[in-house]
This record gives C-alpha cells, structure tokens and sequence, in this order.
C-alpha cells in the first residue's frame, strides 16, 4: 500500500512530502486548496499523458514520487517477467517531468516505459474521481464490473485467445475471397498472355545465339570474299605464304652449317609453317560452310522480332526474365484453380472455430449470470442502508446476435429507488447521489474480490448528507480494514470524523508566490477541522462538541 508522496515543483507545490498509513484515512481542504493538484501528480505515477503547463513557474522540471509496500500482494511476477528489481517492502516508482517536454519514468530507480508504469500504477491505485460516475453508463464499464466479481478471469482470457484465433481466420478467408475473385476477373488475361509465351518455346540463351547468327547470314557474301581471299594468300600455288615460308626455311637449311643461328630460325618456322597449314585447311573449310541462306535469314529474323515484341510488352531485357514471367503466370494460374479448395480448408476452419467461441461464451455467460445474481443480492443489502428501502438493482444479461471481443453478452445495470418505479439503465434515472452510492457500492464489492492495495475516492460523497454520508463512510472504514488502504477526499464531516487518518490541504501565500501543502493533523486539530466543516469560518463550541461526538461514533 502506499506509504509516502513526493512532489517536487509541481503545480502550486513547491515540495511536498507527506507518509500516509493503513486502512481508512481522509483529506479535507476548502475547494481550490490543491486537492485535484495532488491527484494530478498521482495520476502521472498511474502514466497518464503529461503536460509541461503542470511544471511550477520558473522550474527546469518537476519530479513525482511514490513508495508502496507491496509485500502482502504476491506481484514478484510482474518484476520478474519485465527484468526489474523487485523489494517488497519498498517499491518505487518516479515520474520526472522536464520543461522541454521529455518525460522519464522509473520503477525502483530503473529506467521504465509509461506502458509498464500505467500497468503496475493500476496494480497499486486505483483512483475514483467524480467523472467516473459516468462509467456507470457505459456497458463496457458494467460488463468488466461483472467479470471482475465472476473472478472468470481464466475464462475470458480463454475465449479471447479463441475469438482471436477465430477473427483472424475471418479475416485471412475474407482477404483469400477478394483475392480469388480478383484474380478470376484476371484470368482471361492471364491465359492469353501465358498462350503468347508457352506458344513462342522460348529457350535459355536462344537470343545470343540467333543475334549472332543474324549477323553471319547478313554478312554472308561478304564473309565468304573475305575467307576466300585469306584461302588464295596463304596456299596460292603463285605466291602462297605457305611456299615463301617453306622456301624460307630451304634456304636457312643450305647456311645453317656455317651459320649456327640460322638453326633456331629454321625451329621457329617450322612452328610457323605447321600452325600455317593448320590454319589454311581450317579457312578453306570455312569458305563452304558460309553460305547465302534467306530463307534461312528470314526465320531468325522473324524469332528475333517475337523475343524483342515480347520483351517490350513485359518490360524485360533478356529471354531469361521473360521466361520468368513465363513462370509467374504458370504459377497464378495454379493459384487460380486451388482457390476454391483453400476457401473451402478456411472456412471448414472458421466454423470449427466459431463452435469453439459460442461454447467458451457460453461459459462466461453463466458465470455471468450467477455473478448477477450475487450482485442484485449485495446491492441490495449495501443501498438500503444508504437510504434507499425501496430500492431495486436488477443485472440484465442479453444475448448478442454475434460475438464480439467480450463474449456474447450484452449487460445493462436497471435501477430504480422507488417502490413502484420502472426499471431503467441505472446512469439514465438514478440522482448524483444515488449515483455516487451506487458507485460506492460497486467499489466495495469490487474491493472484496480484488486484492488492490490503495483506493482513492475523490468526493465520492457528491449529493449526499448528514446520516448517509456517515454509512457511506462507514463502508469505506471496513474497507480499510481488509488489509487494505482507502483514501477519501471529502467535503463532509460525517466522513472525515470517520478516518483513522486525517490530513489537510492547504495553500499558503508567500512573497514568491502560492504554494499548496498537506499536512497530518493532531488529535486537537482533527477536532477543529471537522467542526469547522459542520459551522463554517465561525468555531463555535456546539461544533467542537459536534465533531467530537462525530469522532468517538
């Protein structure tokens, strides 16, 4: 529970350091003290936005800061799974606020995120503040308020691990659906293109090959003059190369006895002589393989002209990327006729699935029911003491026409003080103050069913007096007493004489400005305060004996 607050140049608070102790305590203060400054900080601890206007004047930053003693409520878990220090006896958490707009947050001195900050803030505190009365008309409020006392979290945290499984196979069947049929309305397209491109047999590195022979039957006359006029020079009978070159080595013959040299030139044209006649049959053979081809011309001609038409309408460079769209196409066609057979797997899947949700929301809808049940009978025995007799507090469970992420359940709280009244949505004809005991009284039930170390009600006591106020008080007094810590900002007398604890707001003038404070009062102070509630600014001694008497019950 919390034990201390520390603020630092927050607001109209310069510092403020205050301990707070078990069980039911209260805080009074006349209105624009600096409550709502105080729930503020809190509510930046609970990691709610935060805004740099709330940074005292002339201040770099403000810092809030909370010590709790969690060791009666089993939450190692949390500090385990999320790698943080976990103390028991003292755990903290810090929120530092800086003028250029960069907030940190921090848990037992590590560095957090507000995510983790507003998670573990909502295991510690749990703030009422009067706006939440306006919850009680939301039916989401009302449905977790059931959840809650049907302790079925297991239940639900099941159902929605299946409601999940379930709309993401709606949504996988409805995306494969649109896709099918758009890619039907293609599928026509699909197979003319795929005809053009399985019609045309294209084969891997065909164009290089064709390009090239495009060139040599262009050329062809002209290539055959040229081999032909190569073929004469090299073994003319005339005046070939390779005569002079035979001729050539005779003659270094008949001079290599008395010129030695002459031998290593006689070697190298040898060489020459043979790679010559090598090369002179391999020309002349050439020269019959050249030949004039136009039919021959036009074919390669005419595949070239598909190759490139077809590359140019697929906006590809080279056969092999059309021979991939060639396949892509193969492909989407194959995906085509399996279609109906995946729509078929996912929704045999989907209705596997939405049998298995209506069975689990079935589960919480009687889990519900009785919670219901138990709720109208509690109700009942915490409102008539609240000065309601003839109240009625009925829980109506309706079934929905599909499920959603809660269930199949649809809860409206009916209300009515009056003995012959109409049954309504309880936000809709309830007063502030039936509200407010209503409210009261969902949170002490709530109390008993959730272990949350501090609870405080900001002016839960709105459009109520005098022996009300009193049980109201008296209900957040036993509260307090489940090991427990309830906090209540009030304006009544009835419900501060209830406290264990009693601290007051208060602002203060000073030459550089106005601060904000809190302070524990004494035995005797205690006793002014709440007569000065009951008479106003005068203290008169009937109301010091009335705050007395209010104090001992």
């Amino acid at each position: 529970m919390l034990q201390s607050i520390y603020i630092q140049n927050y607001a109209l608070i310069d510092t403020l350091d205050i301990s707070f102790t078990p069980g039911f305590s209260v805080i009074t203060g006349e209105t624009g003290a600096g409550k709502s400054i105080i729930l503020g900080a809190i509510g930046l601890l609970l990691g709610q936005r935060a805004d740099i206007k709330a940074i005292k004047k002339g201040a770099n930053k403000c810092i809030v800061e909370a010590r709790f003693n969690i060791s009666a409520y089993q939450m190692e878990p949390f500090f385990t799974q999320r790698d943080l220090e976990y103390d028991p006896d003292e755990c903290i958490i810090r929120r530092e606020l800086y003028a250029s707009g960069k907030s940190r947050a921090f848990i037992n001195d590590t560095p957090a995120s507000l995510a983790q900050m507003k998670e573990l803030g909502e295991k510690l505190i749990d703030v009422h503040s009067q706006h939440q009365n306006l919850l009680l008309n939301s039916e989401g409020f009302q449905l977790n308020v059931l959840d809650i006392l049907a302790q079925d979290d297991q239940e639900l945290s099941a159902y929605k691990h299946i409601y999940t499984e379930y709309k993401n196979i709606c949504k996988q069947l409805t995306d494969f659906i649109t896709q099918a049929e758009q890619s039907r309305k293609d599928e026509d397209y699909i197979r003319f293109q795929l005809e053009q491109l399985d019609d045309a047999n294209l084969q891997e590195g065909e164009q290089t090959g064709l390009e090239q022979e495009a060139e040599t039957l262009s050329h062809a006359e002209e290539i055959k003059a040229g081999l032909y006029k190569v073929d004469q020079i090299m073994s003319s009978e005339d005046a070939s190369l390779l005569s002079a070159t035979k001729e050539c080595m005779q003659t270094l013959h008949n001079i290599a006895k008395v010129y030695t040299r002459a031998q290593e030139w006689i070697s190298r044209l040898d060489s020459c002589y043979i790679e010559l006649k090598d090369l002179s049959h391999e020309i002349a053979g050439a020269q019959e393989e050249v030949e004039f081809n136009p039919t021959r011309l036009d074919y390669v001609n005419e595949r070239l002209n598909l190759i490139y038409s077809l590359q140019q309408k697929h906006h590809v460079q080279t056969i092999e990327e059309l021979m991939a769209v060639q396949t892509d196409y193969h492909e989407k066609l194959n995906a085509i006729t399996s279609f109906d057979d995946r729509i078929a797997e996912l929704t045999t899947q989907k209705e596997m699935l939405y049998d298995k949700v209506i069975k689990q929301a079935a589960i919480l809808t009687k889990l519900r029911s009785q919670s219901g049940k138990n709720i109208e009978n509690q109700m009942q025995s915490l409102l008539v003491p609240l000065g309601m007799p003839n109240v009625r507090f009925v829980v109506e469970l309706n079934p929905r026409k599909e499920p959603d992420s809660k269930g199949m359940d649809s809860v409206s709280f009916l209300f009515s003080a009056n003995k012959n009244g109409t049954l309504q949505n309880v936000a809709s004809v309830a007063s502030g103050g039936e509200i407010a005991r209503v409210m009261l009284s969902l949170k002490a039930m709530i109390a008993g069913a959730v272990k949350l170390p501090t609870i405080i009600f900001d002016e839960i006591d709105t459009g109520v007096s005098g022996s009300i106020a009193e049980k109201m008080a008296l209900i957040m007094q036993e509260m307090g007493k489940q090991n427990r810590q309830v906090i209540s900002i009030t304006h009544l007398p009835q419900i501060a004489a209830r406290g264990i604890t009693h601290y007051k707001v208060y602002k203060e003038d000073t030459e550089t400005g106005t601060n904000s404070h809190i302070r524990r009062l004494t035995d005797e102070e205690r006793v002014k305060e709440i007569a000065n509630m009951l008479s106003g600014a005068t203290l008169t001694e009937a109301a010091l004996n009335n705050a007395k008497a209010l104090i001992r019950g």
